[in-house]
C-alpha cells in the first residue's frame, strides 16, 4: 500500500481528498464513542458529543466541498460525484468510497499501479 504512505501529502487534489475523507471518518469514529458515552450508562456523559459533534459537523462540510472540487477537477461523471457524496452520510462511508475511486481508476495518481515487477520467489 504505497499510496497510503504519507497521508498528510497534501500536494494534489487526489491527496487532499484523501485526507479529508480520512479525516471525515476520523471525526465519526470520535463522536460516535462520544455517542456511546452519553446513551449507554444509565448517567451518561455528554462531554464527547460537544466535542465531537462541531467537529464532526464541520469536517462533514468540509468533505462534502472538497469531493465537490475532485469531482470537478478530476471530471469524475455525475454517478461518481453522487456516491463521493452518498459515502458522507453511513459511518466510515468516505474511506470506503476513497478506497473505491482508486482502485477504479478516478482517483488520479493515487490510482496507478505500481510497474515494478517482483522477483520468483526461491522458497
Amino acid at each position: 500500500m504505497v499510496g497510503m504512505a504519507n497521508v498528510f501529502d497534501l500536494s494534489t487534489t487526489a491527496k487532499r481528498f484523501r485526507f479529508v475523507a480520512i479525516l471525515e471518518a476520523f471525526t465519526w469514529l470520535g463522536l460516535l464513542i462520544g455517542m456511546a458515552f452519553k446513551y449507554l450508562p444509565a448517567d451518561g456523559n455528554e462531554i464527547g458529543v460537544k466535542i465531537f459533534g462541531p467537529i464532526h459537523g464541520g469536517v462533514f462540510v468540509l468533505y462534502l466541498l472538497v469531493s465537490l472540487w475532485t469531482a470537478r477537477k478530476l471530471s469524475w461523471n455525475l454517478v461518481t460525484t453522487f456516491w463521493a457524496l452518498v459515502a458522507s452520510v453511513p459511518p466510515f462511508g468516505t474511506v470506503v468510497f476513497e478506497v473505491w475511486a482508486a482502485r477504479t481508476g478516478r482517483m488520479a495518481e493515487l490510482s496507478r499501479t505500481s510497474t515494478v515487477k517482483s522477483e520468483p520467489s526461491l522458497v
